[in-house]
């Protein structure tokens, strides 16, 4: 069957930036979905994008499905006629929903009976039939929060709609979407070229296109962005700082990129780096540039959307908007430095952190007091924790974190430093705030994780003390990322913390502020929680999680060694017998109505196999309880691992349901026992 290029392209005004990769690769998931769903085969199929469209071009698209034929059942037989032999209601029903007299109809015989039968041939449908209800579908699930609506047209759609292009190879897929009828011709580029663009084949389009100043390729587009800044980066000795967030955008607001250096005063730099940079990159969408150190330089590099005669002009206009900017942030520094981080904490009083758990100044005051705990449980200085938990928000009454609240702790460092607070406590305020996001820095001294841990404990206990736990997808208080990221200092900082007990020491610094009487459980079995979450990302296996979970140690570095010994247990070649046996064994015990003896009696042992069990288990029970108080659990579990051999001969040749009640007590005694040396590290009757 011929096969042809398919392509859809709707051109509009500018598309949002930052939505555009989004909505481009939406389109083409939609397009490619019903193409799968249709039974439309082809060898390839391709998104692209740019400011003012997004398109969809299919290689090798089949010209029409395939012809099928459909069968359908009617009645049974017994039902179809009476005795008489006369088509039932039933039959002719049926017969006339499918365009047939009862005499036509087939039989299906099976096992289990005869049915009447009609089987029809489906015509297949050409991509020109099918095509313009797949694009009005595919456009309808756009990912669009506000639509909006141009002219005197009821149509919405994110941006006015000016073009519409469905082609099948050169033909012209006639049909309309979103109030624009289809045709061959798309925009060009808004300045370097003039009116609209002729595709007269389906495969010319990426070709037309670069003709009219357009690369419409999202990704190859993306690597001229990033060959273009590195050279101009190295053609000034320089390193670009190529932010992946910014990248995006940028791709997503020019058609034709052209990359040039700019210059700024160089007594900006006398403003710590980090606001300059968000200026750079927030505002004005410019890529920062370092020195070979990493050192902030006065250059700057931009993607201009027009391939100027005048190249010098286009620098000249991006260094005149960016003066402002910078000029912004020096003022805010220097205003900034004149009021100490220590005489903003009365202003702190006038924030609420949340309405029913007080202002910024008592979360403030609760953290400080929670760091100086942590930092006692450490051995830190207790009294740079608590200044720096103290100091800790100040630098958000700051102009300049009013203005770039991404750099929030990082000016509370600076200005504490101006203020003359040591260095611990100046890094603590940058610290605690880490990790924002998955895999980001942790804090870098202990101090520091004592402020950041104190600062997510209290948001948990406050938050849950008010029974205003995360539901669904809603986290307004980012509850989760809290979570994750005190068990993550905690872990790779090798903290000995436990978290029940930073629960505990929080709650009683809220006093009478928390309404639920079940905070402190409901917090850690949130936090519990998330280690699943946790260790999952590193590809640990569910049942591993699962055993461990089965005790809720509350010390991170605890649940951290117990799975590490878990994971190292469940590759024994031990484990899937002594796993199966746990088992076996807890459901025994569950069944068992009595009590069961302090001690394994070796009187009542009659049997040599139960004998050598309660011997085996002795010995290695004595090596077992040292390496349990030093929290090794992987060796622990390498001598329980030893106990395979003598319960598999347990098992074989012994009734632990003895008729007789003592010794089948004492039995139950004896796999309880080592039922619960394991349960002591984790529950293994649950791995797989």
């Amino acid at each position: 069957m011929t096969t042809e290029t398919l392509l859809i392209e709707l051109g509009t005004e500018e598309l949002p930036p930052k939505s555009l990769k989004t909505l481009a690769t939406a389109f083409y998931d939609n397009i490619k979905s019903q193409l799968d769903s249709q039974n439309l085969t082809y060898s390839d199929i391709k998104w692209f994008a740019s400011p003012r469209r997004m398109a969809v071009q299919v290689i090798d698209l089949i010209e029409k499905q395939d012809d099928k034929t459909v069968e359908k059942r009617g009645p049974a037989v017994n039902v179809a006629f009476d005795d008489e032999g006369n088509a039932s209601k039933a039959a002719q029903g049926w017969a006339r929903s499918n365009g047939i007299d009862v005499s036509e109809a087939e039989r299906l015989v099976t096992e289990k009976g005869e049915w009447l039968l009609h089987r029809a041939t489906v015509k297949g449908k050409s991509v020109t039939e099918l095509v313009p209800n797949i694009v009005t579908t595919a456009l309808s699930k756009l990912p669009i929060a506000k639509p909006m609506r141009w002219g005197a047209e009821r149509t919405q759609f994110i941006r006015p709609v000016h073009t519409l292009t469905m082609m099948f190879g050169s033909q012209i897929i006639e049909g309309e979407a979103l109030g624009v009828s289809s045709s061959n011709q798309v925009q060009g580029h808004r300045f370097h070229h003039e009116g609209l663009v002729t595709i007269a084949h389906a495969n010319d389009y990426q070709a037309e296109l670069v003709k009219a100043y357009v690369e419409v390729d999202f990704a190859a587009r993306q690597e001229k962005i990033v060959a273009q800044i590195k050279q101009a980066a190295k053609d000034i000795n320089a390193v670009a700082l190529i932010d992946e967030e910014l990248l995006n955008e940028v791709t997503a607001l020019v058609e034709w990129p052209v990359t040039l250096v700019g210059t700024f005063d160089e007594d900006f730099l006398n403003v710590p780096a980090e606001p300059l940079i968000y200026s750079m990159k927030d505002h004005q969408k410019y890529f920062p540039v370092t020195d070979q150190q990493g050192q902030l330089v006065n250059k700057f590099i931009f993607v201009a959307n027009i391939e100027s005669k005048d190249p010098n002009a286009v620098i000249f206009g991006n260094e005149k908007v960016i003066r402002p900017r910078l000029a912004d942030a020096e003022f805010f520094f220097k205003t900034d430095k004149k009021q100490s981080l220590e005489s903003r904490l009365t202003s702190l009083e006038s924030v609420l952190f949340q309405k029913q758990l007080g202002t910024l100044k008592a979360k403030s005051e609760r953290i400080a007091q929670l760091s100086q705990f942590i930092a006692e449980q450490l051995n830190e200085n207790a009294q740079d924790a608590y200044r720096a938990g103290l100091l800790s928000k100040t630098d958000l009454m700051s102009e300049m974190v009013l203005e770039f609240p991404q750099v929030q702790g990082t000016m509370g460092k600076y200005y504490a430093l101006h203020d003359g607070e040591n260095d611990n406590i100046a890094q603590a305020l940058e610290d605690q705030y880490r990790p924002r996001f998955a895999g980001d820095e942790l804090p870098e001294a202990n101090i520091g994780c004592a402020v950041a841990i104190s600062d997510k404990i209290d948001t948990l206990v406050g938050i849950f003390g008010i029974n205003q736990a995360p539901k669904g997808d809603k986290d307004p208080f980012a509850l989760r990322r809290a979570a994750i990221g005190s068990i993550r200092i905690i872990i790779e900082k090798q903290l000995n913390l436990d978290l029940s007990e930073l629960i505990s020491k929080s709650i009683e610094l809220f006093g009478d502020k928390l309404v639920n009487d079940n905070t402190a459980n409901d917090v850690l079995d949130f936090v519990m929680g998330r280690f699943r979450a946790f260790y999952q990302e590193q590809d640990i296996r569910v049942d591993v999680i699962q055993a461990v979970l089965a005790k809720k140690p509350s010390a991170p570095l605890d649940f951290e060694k117990r799975i590490k010994a878990v994971t190292f247990f469940g590759e024994l070649p031990e484990a899937a017998t002594l796993a199966a046996a746990n088992k076996r064994v807890g459901n025994i015990l569950a069944k068992f109505d009595g009590e069961l003896y302090p001690q394994f009696n070796t009187e009542l042992a009659s049997e040599k196999a139960e004998q050598d069990l309660a011997n085996t288990f002795e010995q290695i029970k004595l090596k077992v309880e040292p390496l349990m108080a030093d929290k090794n659990y992987q060796a622990a579990l390498s001598e329980l691992a030893q106990l395979k051999a003598p319960i598999d001969t347990f098992f074989d040749g012994v009734m632990v349901m003895s008729d007789d009640e003592a010794v089948k007590i004492n039995r139950l005694t004896l796999l309880n026992q080592i039922r619960n040396s394991f349960l002591a590290i984790a529950d293994i009757s649950v791995l797989q």
